[in-house]
C-alpha cells in the first residue's frame, strides 16, 4: 500500500523525467530549425565552412547530444529508483532483470550503485 505524502523516489525521478523530456521537445524543435536552414543554405550552394560561420552555435550535432545527455541521466535516475522499490517489495534481482530486459548482473549493478548514492 502506497502512504500519501510519503517521499517517493520513483515519482520524483518521473517527474525529472518528464521534464527532461519537455526540455528535449524545445531543443528538438531548434534542431529541426537549424536542419532545415543548413539544408536551404546547402541547396542554394553554399560551402559548409560558410554554412557554420553564418549559423553559429549551438550546432545541430550539440543539440542532440544534450537530449542524449538529458535522457540518459533521468533514464538512469528512474532505472535505478525502479529497481530500488522492486527489490524493496520483495522482487529478486533475476525477476526485476526479466522486467528490464537486461541481466541479473547488471541489476545488481544498478542496486550497487544506488546504494553508494551514485
Amino acid at each position: 500500500m502506497v502512504t500519501p505524502g510519503v517521499n517517493d523516489p520513483v515519482l520524483d525521478a518521473l517527474e525529472r523525467l518528464v521534464s527532461d523530456l519537455r526540455e528535449n521537445i524545445d531543443s528538438n524543435t531548434a534542431a529541426i530549425a537549424r536542419a532545415r536552414t543548413i539544408a536551404d543554405m546547402r541547396s542554394q550552394g553554399l560551402p559548409y565552412r560558410q554554412i557554420a560561420d553564418e549559423t553559429g552555435r549551438p550546432l545541430v550535432v550539440e543539440l542532440i547530444t544534450e537530449n542524449l545527455e538529458r535522457l540518459r541521466m533521468s533514464g538512469a535516475e528512474l532505472r535505478r529508483a525502479q529497481a530500488e522499490a522492486l527489490h524493496d517489495e520483495g522482487l529478486t534481482m533475476g525477476e526485476i532483470a526479466e522486467l528490464f530486459g537486461v541481466t541479473r548482473q547488471r541489476v545488481s549493478a544498478i542496486l550497487r550503485r544506488g546504494a553508494r548514492g551514485g
